[in-house]
């Protein structure tokens, strides 16, 4: 075990424990040497712990003060599937550990080794398996491990850590390297979303930034800034296709107002349109909204925060930022019942894609897209081929009606136990 002030100059592997960590604390580590976190506060929706997890490290959040008073040096046990942290760990618990990590090695192996073929379900439904991205080498690193596209491209790299923002060539030349690192291969790029806990870049402290101005809002304030971006996007889709997602969508009017400005750019047409759907007003109003776009997107991550009035990186609310709370799911059903009656696709590119019990109800709840992080890629697809899309629909039915996120876990873990073809029959753990 290390603390932050420990790791200059450190060699021997460690399990890091801080007070907490953001995005670019765990960009900035070693991971040959830094195995695992642990963390005072935060939550395991954060962006940091989900950067961690897009590049394989254990994090564990939110453990409380007492976390900093295990001694320098000592043993620690950190189960980044658990969320927990054992100090001083018996024997036998670490041979557990040992065995059930080998058990999952050998598994991913195995959906690696299957990565490149499609994603298709046991009746034979072909499920589309995208990455979340924010640069060339990762992209092209996921479409190498199997993913089908990049179904969000986080434009936000080419703005952070510069005093100006790009200009429009400068742009363009970031997204085209995106483009040539996947090829043909279905490319999303989503226009700017900074705010919450990814500072804006030229705006201004805000005593509340998850409800303040960000995405959509933050872009059509500072008009200039989309303009020059979504000129750099339209300069590439005339080269090949693609397609443009607005992030954080409120309203109709913002809909609307963003759609004239890149009508105005691209009068031909040539980028269809997508939206995030990350504000429950946005979900419970997808049917006045379907008719502007061409296809939704559900990020998951913020549809649950802003439903369960949860921080998602607040400590003290994180067992209550759970997507698999009824709440949730009942909004992926509105939106994809909206897509169904308007011909809009709907995919999903939060947390709850990867998470391989949620991944039978969303499919069941009609979500016909997943857009994953880059090292979920073979995991996810290995877990659609096991899944029968009629049971998952009766899964996804029995969810709907649950009281709560545990008992929805309840259903999933008796489902999943049943395996195939029985799912109708874990109805009855409600």
């Amino acid at each position: 075990m290390a603390r932050p002030s420990d790791l200059a100059g450190r060699t021997a592997p460690c399990v890091l424990l801080a007070g907490d960590i953001g995005p670019a604390g765990v960009d900035a580590l070693d991971t040959g040497i830094v195995l695992a976190v642990a963390t005072a506060a935060g939550a395991p929706l954060s962006h940091a712990a989900i950067l961690a997890r897009s590049i394989g490290l254990p994090l564990v959040t939110g453990l409380g003060a007492a976390l900093l008073d295990v001694p320098p040096g000592a043993l620690v046990l950190v189960d980044g599937d658990a969320g927990t942290v054992e100090v001083e760990p018996a024997a036998a618990a670490v041979n557990v550990a040992a065995a059930r990590q080998e058990t999952s090695r050998r598994r991913l192996e195995q959906a690696r080794g299957a990565a490149m073929s499609p994603a298709v379900t046991l009746d034979g439904h072909t499920v589309t398996v995208l990455v979340n991205t924010a640069s060339p080498e990762e992209a092209a690193a996921a479409v190498a491990q199997g993913a089908d596209g990049v179904g969000m491209l986080r434009t936000e790299f080419a703005f952070l850590g510069r005093s100006e923002a790009p200009g429009e060539a400068e742009q363009y030349e970031a997204y085209r390297g995106v483009a040539d690192a996947i090829g043909d291969r279905p490319l999303v790029i989503r226009t700017l979303d900074l705010g919450a806990d990814i500072p804006a870049w030229g705006g201004g402290w805000e005593p509340n930034p998850a409800l303040g101005n960000r995405g959509i809002r933050f872009t059509l304030a500072n008009r200039p800034l989309l303009e020059v971006q979504l000129r750099a996007i339209a300069r590439l889709a005339g080269e090949r296709p693609l397609q443009v997602m607005f992030p954080m969508v409120t309203t109709v009017d913002e809909v609307r107002d963003a759609r004239a400005c890149l009508d105005a750019i691209d009068p031909a047409g040539r980028l269809e349109v997508g939206i995030t759907v990350e504000v429950p007003a946005a979900a419970v109003c997808a049917d006045a909204l379907a008719p502007l776009v061409d296809f939704f997107a559900i990020g998951t991550n913020d549809l649950t925060q802003y439903t369960l009035a949860a921080d998602r990186a607040n400590s003290a609310v994180a067992a209550l930022a759970d997507g698999m709370h009824p709440a949730v799911l009942r909004l992926i059903r509105q939106v994809t019942a909206a897509g169904e009656r308007h011909g809009r696709p709907v995919e999903v590119v939060g947390e709850l894609g990867c998470d391989p019990l949620a991944l039978p109800l969303l499919l069941g709840l009609g979500v016909s897209t997943l857009s994953v992080r880059p090292n979920a890629v073979a995991a996810v697809k290995q877990a659609v081929r096991l899944v029968r899309l009629g049971d998952a629909r009766l899964l996804a039915d029995a969810a709907l009606d649950a009281e709560s996120a545990a008992a929805v876990r309840r259903l999933c873990v008796a489902a999943a136990a049943a395996g195939p073809g029985a799912r109708e029959a874990a109805r009855g753990v409600l």
